[in-house]
């Protein structure tokens, strides 16, 4: 009864973080230890921001794991790769720097480098990248875009970027983790073993700690990739503790005003929002 009392409190918890704010918020959190779920319009389409980039990097490697792609590939930067590009830093350095395809995937996932993104991308086609997430079961995330617009209008239709779930980012991380010990996990995705770590750890070394990192303990391991759009801010990882794999939570915030009535930046509350569900799963799947 004490779990199914903490897991209650904890949905309303979670319930109360959304319902403070005037703009939409979609998650799905997995309780790693129990399997125990909680959701909020997790099978919802919604821009996908920069968390699409983890499926991207699987795409990338499943390529390499059947020989159609080196890791080791030099890519030159090219001063046209910075076009309609507004993240990350190669876009500032001189043309004619010299990345390896390995690192390029790095760029893209750690500092969600969009030249980077680029140059992945351009080794893969969005054929591609959107048919393996429906092979995978992700069936509400759309890869229509090598980089969205930088244009594009803040109340913008899901169909002019590419769109994904909480519940698509649970699975795909759920995947990745079962990898690194399963078989079936690595066949699923395509990917050797040796490869499916490397993907887990870049995940890690992401250096980016506002979102869902925001309010856990300084020190907490995540793999995660966060995110940001004309209509809000997301992020989606997995979250360890002591060492282990503790819970996975995916948060995706949208029709996020430029401004609040207070005056806050909206993206200010936006990652705020994902930072408090993060900790609320910490606190609450803890003392179950």
């Amino acid at each position: 009864m004490d779990t199914e009392r903490n897991l209650a409190t904890l949905r309303r918890d979670l319930d109360a973080i959304c319902d403070a704010q005037p703009f939409v918020t979609r998650f799905m959190a997995r309780n790693l230890l129990t399997g125990d779920e909680v959701g909020r319009g997790e099978n919802e389409e919604t821009p996908s921001g920069s968390t699409r980039k983890t499926s991207i990097m699987m795409a990338a490697l499943k390529a390499v794991s059947e020989g159609r792609l080196d890791l080791d590939e030099k890519i030159v930067y090219e001063q046209r790769l910075a076009q309609e590009v507004a993240s990350g830093m190669i876009r500032f350095m001189t043309p004619g720097l010299v990345l390896s395809l390995r690192d390029a995937i790095t760029g893209m996932m750690v500092l969600s480098d969009n030249v980077c993104t680029k140059m992945v991308l351009e080794r893969l086609t969005l054929e591609e990248v959107d048919g393996y997430c429906k092979a995978l079961g992700m069936v509400n995330t759309h890869h229509r875009f090598l980089i969205p617009p930088l244009a594009l209008p803040i109340d913008h239709s899901l169909k002019s970027v590419t769109t994904t779930s909480a519940a698509d980012q649970v699975l795909l991380l759920q995947t990745i983790l079962d990898a690194q010990t399963s078989a079936e996990a690595q066949a699923k995705l395509g990917c050797t073993a040796e490869l499916c770590a490397w993907a887990l750890q870049v995940l890690k070394n992401q250096v980016l700690r506002y979102g869902l990192r925001s309010r856990l303990p300084f020190e907490t391991v995540t793999a995660s990739k966060s995110g940001r759009g004309k209509r809000g801010r997301m992020d989606a990882g997995v979250v360890y503790r002591n060492g282990a794999p503790f819970f996975i939570v995916t948060a995706y915030t949208d029709d996020v005003p430029q401004e609040m009535p207070d005056g806050t930046p909206g993206y200010t509350m936006s990652l705020e929002t994902i930072g408090r569900i993060a900790r609320a799963c910490w606190d609450r799947f803890a003392v179950q």
